[in-house]
């Protein structure tokens, strides 16, 4: 395993981090998924990635128990606040109500004193985003949260958090967290520009497409049985690629990632991992050994040819467009 700085910040993490959106709690059994855990710290991996919206909590719970007994200061715990976890006005937003109470439920699920990193799940049109820093810089200040990031936000916005923290002095993020794969590549054109400028490193989701980089959904046959796309909490979130075109295009990546002696998978956060804007690729697991098999693609290093065969082959199936405000994937 290798090891990156998060941004222009003095934290580092490891290159390949471990995510628990849509496994634990719901898809995965807990006994499996701390057989992820222990594979993934196995491997090296120091970086975990949860919310508090995963499962309805119950992913911080069982990431927690996962990691009960493990050092603290070895580990990299990062959580996300935005999305609604009750039935009340103010159990979802970015406001200082809800951002102090979904923070200290997220230490209690996680068995915890702190978090490395908090994160703004989505960004919060009916909350001044100078309420929403000066609650995350409170909790930075108050030793429960390490560093602050966000997640999925547009560079506009990015560029406003990091002015206004400037201007009231509060601590500024240092992440942001976008999907970013061969096929979805929107955050190049101006979210890694100013990032890049701004010191704010890119932790990136789903770097398989859901998983249709892998290979293993076929141009004209019907999914898996036991796959991510006719699982209920998933299959809304991969659909979009399970067109005929991007999975042919796809089968015919195979014989790159031969040449590189790489799955398609390793090839996929492999490719990833060449943006040096990227600090980490997120990737979750169902079993052990997609944990190892992800964890193949730190440190290789793929060459300019390759990575110019690999657009030949995508073409104009890559999603590039900055204009795009959701992503296929909503809520990672």
């Amino acid at each position: 395993m290798e090891y990156r700085h998060l941004g222009s910040s003095g934290l580092i993490v490891s290159e390949i981090a471990y995510g628990n959106w849509i496994t634990h709690g719901s898809q995965v059994a807990e006994d499996a998924a701390i057989s992820c855990v222990k594979a993934a710290l196995d491997a090296g991996i120091t970086t975990f990635d949860t919310a508090d919206v995963y499962a309805g909590g119950r992913a911080e719970e069982v990431l927690g128990r996962a990691l009960a007994g493990v050092r603290r200061e070895s580990v990299e715990i990062f959580t996300k606040v935005y999305w609604p976890m009750g039935s009340s006005r103010n159990d979802r937003g970015l406001s200082r109500k809800h951002i102090l109470r979904s923070a200290e439920d997220s230490l209690r699920r996680l068995g915890t004193d702190y978090v490395d990193l908090y994160q703004a799940h989505r960004y919060d049109h009916e909350t001044p985003l100078e309420e929403t820093l000066r609650a995350f810089d409170d909790l930075v200040r108050a030793g429960k949260v390490l560093y602050i990031g966000v997640s999925e936000w547009r560079a506009p916005e990015i560029a406003a958090a990091v002015r206004i923290a400037a201007e009231m002095g509060l601590d500024r993020i240092v992440s942001n967290q976008p999907q970013y794969s061969m096929l979805w590549r929107v955050i190049e054109s101006e979210i890694v520009p100013l990032c890049t400028q701004e010191g704010i490193g890119q932790l990136v989701f789903s770097p398989i497409a859901q998983g249709v980089l892998t290979g293993k959904y076929l141009p004209g046959t019907t999914p898996p049985a036991d796959s991510r796309a006719t699982d209920p909490s998933g299959a809304n979130f991969i659909k979009r690629y399970l067109r005929d075109p991007v999975l042919t295009a796809v089968q015919a990546l195979k014989p790159l990632a031969d040449e590189a002696g790489l799955s398609l998978a390793q090839l996929a956060v492999a490719w990833t991992l060449q943006n040096p804007d990227v600090a980490a690729a997120i990737v979750g697991a169902t079993r052990p050994e997609q944990v190892l098999e992800n964890c193949v693609a730190s440190g290789v290093k793929l060459d300019a040819q390759l990575m110019g065969r690999i657009d030949e082959v995508l073409g104009d199936l890559v999603e590039r467009d900055p204009a795009r405000t959701a992503s296929p994937a909503s809520r990672p």
